[in-house]
């Protein structure tokens, strides 16, 4: 029987395959659920696993990283996902298939420097990956480091971990700030462009007024179009019109005239003689005599046309005057050159100029609003304030008490939360202070490393050694109120050793309770502590083929640890001092 793969409750990034990248040319990369630590000597491609991963996520296409003479460099991943996963979700509304519960992720960079992505079998956005490593990984290494030391993500370090203490407010103060800026973006608009509002209505004044004057009427050209044209050749019309009707009906002044309705009455006689005989004669006879009486309704028509036809040339001169005058409204308002286009430009104008005629009104309504919506932003930011203090005391005694288990005993951590100000900003208490999207808060992460030492900024109070604590000391914090599925620290543990690296080790297996973590470290303290070790080593020829990264167990493991505390692997002492250290791991666990 075929083994039975694990279902996890949280997303799993079971393994990558990783080729022509950088010092690797074909490997493949097994991890554990739990600790995984990556090893090898400097240089051999540890960092690759890093790199990989971050392609797989949406990271930057470098094609610098194809390895020389490959035509492109491939990275794919599997990532086992618990049913209802947000990631997996966003998947399948992608399009993308699971594969027996599994995600399969690929990201392919060609040397010329063209990247495609591919997300459960079907080609996706690259954005695509980097909206699921939201759900999915964060990543530590050196510039995550740096990042966060930006007081704009410590910030939303803070929020994320007071959870709805700060996100119901803030949603509150963000529909409320979007609504302050609309409507300051409105009041400023109807202020500083009165004068030309001014021009715009008297314009619109003027042509409403034109238009008045005239009182066009909707499809009113068209019938005076018609009407000119038929007065104008109302003489020829007349004469047409008498020639046809006595062509049809004869006339009168010659009583020996042969007309249309005189042979049409003879035909139907010659045929109503003998219809008798013959049912279809009978027809034609009927149908001749219906002609009969058509001609002589046309007949008549064409009588009372000549009659009724006005040949005044007054008329036609008032219909001219008319139609000048809808032309010159037309020319200037007309759209499509009609009246019913001046008139669609007359109904706009007349709704457009009582816009503009109630800019004072509209400014007196946008000023109450403007000065009500500061008001309730002042006590929005006062409340996020508020959430966001008792959050910052909980979260600098967390990650205080995280790095006395670090060996940083004596270490202090502070939050300073503070409104910012602006000379520009909005009047609370006396004193001008600058709202943003997520508030008036500035957030600063402070470390006093020592008894008597000032809290600083953790960038100028911490030596690397020291920094790379705090930082696992504040995700280890974070696995407590909002695990990420999956952590990949690269040498986060740069500048420790002795018992803090011991420590360090602890705490990344602590958070490998809750959450998937990578490490690619070079303490053996560490990797010790973890559940799966994986060695990186090249070949003679400088490559890291697909035996090239192996899973270590046992006596291959020990070998690996002795490495790494003494240089090599034969030293009797380093030997014993790294079956001592997976001794104290697993007691430990």
């Amino acid at each position: 029987m075929a083994p039975v793969k694990p279902r996890y409750r949280r997303p799993v990034l079971e393994e990558m395959r990783i080729r022509s990248l950088g010092v690797i040319d074909d490997a493949v990369v097994e991890l554990s659920p739990g600790f995984t630590a990556v090893t090898g000597e400097t240089g051999a491609g540890k960092t690759m696993v890093v790199t990989s991963l971050g392609l797989l996520l949406g990271g930057r296409a470098d094609p610098a990283l194809v390895r020389i003479g490959a035509k492109a460099a491939v990275v794919e991943g599997r990532i086992v996902m618990p049913p209802g996963a947000p990631a997996a979700v966003r998947a399948e509304e992608a399009g993308a298939e699971l594969d027996d519960g599994a995600l399969l992720i690929s990201r392919t960079v060609s040397a010329e420097g063209r990247s495609r992505a591919h997300v459960g079998g079907r080609s996706v956005p690259v954005g695509l990956l980097g909206e699921l490593a939201e759900d999915l990984v964060a990543v530590h290494g050196q510039t995550d480091q740096q990042g966060l030391l930006r007081p704009a993500r410590q910030r939303q370090a803070l929020d994320r971990y007071a959870g709805d203490a700060v996100a119901v407010p803030l949603e509150k103060y963000g529909s409320a700030y979007r609504r302050l800026r609309s409507v300051a973006v409105e009041l400023e608009e109807i202020t500083t462009r009165a004068r030309e509002r001014a021009q715009e209505a008297d314009l619109l004044r003027f042509g409403l007024d034109e238009i008045a004057a005239v009182e066009p009427v909707a499809g009113e050209d068209t019938e005076l179009a018609a009407e000119a044209e038929r007065l104008g050749h109302a003489e020829s019309l007349a004469s047409a019109a008498q020639l046809a009707h006595g062509a049809l009906a004869g006339n009168p002044e010659d009583p020996e005239a042969i007309d249309a309705n005189m042979l049409v009455a003879g035909a139907h006689r010659a045929l109503e003689s003998v219809r008798s005989h013959d049912p279809a004669l009978g027809a034609l006879a009927e149908r001749i005599g219906e002609l009969g009486i058509l001609l002589s309704d046309v007949a008549g028509e064409l009588a009372g046309y000549a009659d009724d036809l006005d040949a005044d040339p007054l008329r036609l001169a008032a219909v001219e005057e008319r139609r000048a005058a809808l032309t010159q409204l037309t020319r200037k308002y007309g759209s499509d050159g009609t009246v019913d286009s001046v008139l669609e430009w007359a109904e706009q104008g007349a709704a457009r100029l009582l816009e503009l005629d109630g800019d004072d009104e509209r400014i007196t309504e946008l000023t109450v609003e403007r000065d009500g919506l500061r008001s309730e932003l002042s006590l929005l930011a006062q409340a996020l304030t508020d959430a966001r203090v008792e959050a910052a005391t909980r979260f600098a005694s967390a990650v205080t008490e995280e790095l006395a288990s670090l060996a940083m005993p004596h270490a202090r951590v502070t939050i300073d939360v503070r409104q910012a100000e602006d000379a520009d900003g909005v009047e609370v208490g006396g004193r001008p202070v600058a709202y943003g999207p997520s508030g008036a808060d500035e957030v600063e992460l402070l470390l006093a490393p020592h008894p008597g030492a000032q809290p600083r900024p953790i960038a100028k109070g911490a030596s690397g050694g020291e920094l790379s604590r705090v930082m696992l000391a504040v995700e280890v914090v974070f696995a407590g109120s909002d695990p990420v599925p999956t952590y990949l620290f690269d040498e986060v543990d740069a500048g420790v050793g002795g018992k803090a690296a011991v420590e360090v080790g602890r705490r990344l297996a602590k958070l490998a309770k809750s959450a998937q973590v990578v490490v690619v470290t070079h303490l053996p303290q560490v990797a010790a502590f973890a559940d799966r070790q994986l060695l990186v080593e090249k070949t003679n020829d400088g490559s890291v083929t697909r035996s090239g990264v192996t899973v270590l167990e046992g006596e291959a493991r020990i070998r690996e640890l002795s490495r790494m505390l003494a240089g090599h692997e034969d030293s009797v002492s380093a030997r014993a001092h790294a079956e001592e250290l997976l001794a104290a791991a697993r007691a430990d666990a």
